[in-house]
């Protein structure tokens, strides 16, 4: 948002005041950028925790209830208002199908069945599946052959991860495939966003708070359908459930934004790397799970991938 503009007092070409300079931020980017791939990849480790004491849409709504009511006192605090219009509330309501409550959902009920370390590899071909759907789905964002390159790339790390050649032996195909059906979800909501919400004119913080909002209001209609109220609350899966919605949710949506704002979206979107490497090493060393060796290898292969369909060619340099 931009400054209003003071009334002119002086002839159009005096020079005006240097504007003030911006207050910068207490922490370095280096470290949010750290705190929030620390905060993403620990996020399916406090997956597989909250599900053992919670069905799994107890566990996305919990964690939609306590990341709405962070985004909401960040709301209160920054002064934002929620949209005003009801168009973008309906385009919103979609939105927060698509990012959060099918997601979060089918992710939670991928770790029933599927250790919390593939479950973060699978992940990270959200960037694959946004690649292929940009071939269709976005005329404006034309592949390279680069990035065509790391789109094949990542997928052969996919089937690295999943044992192809061992004919997918040991593997649960359906926790597999709610996974990756949960990272496809992910670029299709953005697709979604960028046709319908570009120049809404509601800040990114209002927008994705309403969004959260919304995204909780679906799971409270879903609960009564699916499950039945808890005869007790574990401490340590009740405790997994708060933080994976306040921090892995409601404060890692504040660092994403600060940083986008602060170093750019191509930086930021570099966590995207790291959620992977951190899943693995917190579900390895703290949950005890077992890992073959081409988990990490495929986990490698498909990091590769992703980072090459994000490449973007350089503009030509004007003379």
């Amino acid at each position: 948002m931009s400054a209003p503009t003071a009334p002119r007092t002086r002839p159009p070409s005096d020079t005006p005041p240097p504007a003030p300079p911006a207050r910068r931020p207490v922490l370095d980017w280096r470290v949010r950028f750290a705190a929030l791939s620390l905060i993403w990849g620990f996020s399916f480790l406090l997956i597989k925790v909250g599900t053992d004491g919670y069905a799994p849409f107890q566990v996305t709504f919990g964690r939609l209830l306590s990341g709405t009511a962070v985004l909401a006192v960040a709301m209160a605090v920054r002064r934002e208002r929620p949209p005003r219009s009801g168009r973008t509330w309906a385009h919103l309501f979609v939105a927060a199908f698509f990012l959060n409550a099918l997601p979060f959902s089918l992710f939670a009920y991928a770790e029933l069945t599927i250790p919390s370390t593939l479950a973060g590899i699978c992940n990270a071909t959200s960037p694959l599946w946004g690649m292929a759907l940009s071939l269709v789905a976005l005329s404006e964002d034309r592949p390279t052959r680069r990035r065509v390159a790391g789109l094949g790339l990542g997928f052969i790390g996919v089937l690295t991860v999943l044992g192809a050649w061992q004919g997918f032996t040991g593997l649960d195909v359906t926790g597999t495939a709610m996974a990756l059906l949960a990272s496809l979800s992910y670029p299709i909501g953005w697709i979604y966003v960028r046709r319908t919400l570009a120049g809404s004119g509601s800040s990114t913080l209002a927008l994705t708070g309403s969004q959260l909002f919304l995204g909780t209001v679906q799971l409270a209609l879903v609960l009564p359908l699916f499950t039945t109220a808890p005869a007790h609350f574990p401490l340590l899966p009740t405790l997994a459930v708060v933080a994976l919605g306040a921090l892995g949710t409601g404060l890692a949506v504040l660092l994403q934004y600060g940083l986008v704002q602060e170093v750019g979206p191509t930086t930021a979107q570099m966590v995207t790397y790291f959620i992977p490497v951190i899943a693995t090493a917190a579900g390895v060393t703290l949950l005890g799970e077992r890992l073959s060796w081409n988990t990490p290898v495929g986990a490698l292969v498909v990091i590769a991938g992703a980072a090459l369909t994000q490449l973007r060619p350089r503009a030509a340099t004007q003379p």
